[in-house]
């Protein structure tokens, strides 16, 4: 599945970009006797987002099937708020997130007593927001495609991250991020349309929504969810083979105004941030 792989490839270059930085600039710095303190960072924020997600899943369990449902639904809204926010926020953050993090470097070394806290919390932190963002987003996709390919997809686009980091930080290597975060926050988008509609799909399951229910199509009988094509689309887009009106309303309605807000034209910084930036 394509999904939790490109998902997953991107929010652990996120979490391996900023920690890369971190640590190239203590090395860069001489500092290099801190980086340890950035590695304990990181374990404690992966401990953190397993045991965040083995709770969830514990809690889930124990749920009637009306519950159940609207436990799902609610986990599709969290994980629909964050991608669309972790979009969003890369977008704003990638042209100054190198700047901004060796300033707070520079500031917590300037109090060596606190410095180690200041390089785990800073480490911790990053690792963190995007584990927890994580847990939540394959939550919903596990619960909409049960089965062990979503999970090892998961595990690959981890693994694929961690690579591309190392080989960023000790081997130099460039690629464009900038078109690499553009392109897939556009997948992404979509990804998060799908989960949005399901969760429409939980909450009628649920009891609580019963509006816009008229089938728009069913494909059951061509191209149906249990079939090998059914079941890429509905991991990659969210793709449900009868879909009411309410789910493809709510699905273009959400693609139309975060594809608009997402690939409009970024504003030039003005004179003094561009120079602020450049010091």
């Amino acid at each position: 599945m394509l999904a939790p792989f490109l998902i997953m490839l991107r929010e652990g270059l996120e979490a391996a970009l900023v920690t890369g930085i971190i640590a190239s600039y203590l090395r860069q710095t001489g500092r290099g006797e801190w980086i340890p303190a950035i590695w304990v960072g990181v374990f404690l924020a992966v401990a953190l987002s397993l045991f965040a997600g083995a709770a969830l899943l514990l809690v889930s369990a124990e749920f009637p099937q009306k519950a159940q449902e609207l436990f799902e639904a609610v986990v599709g809204l969290v994980a629909v708020a964050v991608l669309t926010s972790m979009v969003f926020w890369m977008r704003r953050a990638a042209r100054t997130i190198k700047t901004g993090l060796h300033r707070d470097i520079d500031r917590a070394m300037d109090a060596p007593r606190g410095a180690a806290w200041a390089l785990i919390g800073m480490a911790f932190f990053a690792v963190a927001r995007e584990g927890l963002e994580s847990v939540f987003f394959l939550l919903a996709i596990f619960q909409q495609s049960p089965g062990p390919a979503a999970p090892l997809s998961a595990l690959a686009g981890v693994a694929v991250a961690v690579g591309v980091g190392l080989a960023i930080y000790f081997g130099g290597v460039r690629i464009d991020l900038r078109r690499f975060f553009r392109w897939t926050g556009v997948f992404i988008l979509f990804v998060a349309a799908g989960l949005l509609a399901g969760v429409l799909r939980n909450l009628h399951e649920a009891g609580l929504w019963n509006l816009l229910q008229t089938r728009v199509f069913d494909l059951s009988g061509t191209l149906p969810v249990s079939g090998v094509a059914g079941t890429v689309l509905s991991g990659l887009l969210g793709y449900h083979e009868a879909p009411t009106l309410g789910e493809v309303a709510v699905w273009a309605a959400f693609l139309a105004v975060t594809l608009t807000l997402f690939l409009r034209p970024e504003r030039a910084a003005p004179a003094a941030a561009r120079e602020a930036m450049r010091g």
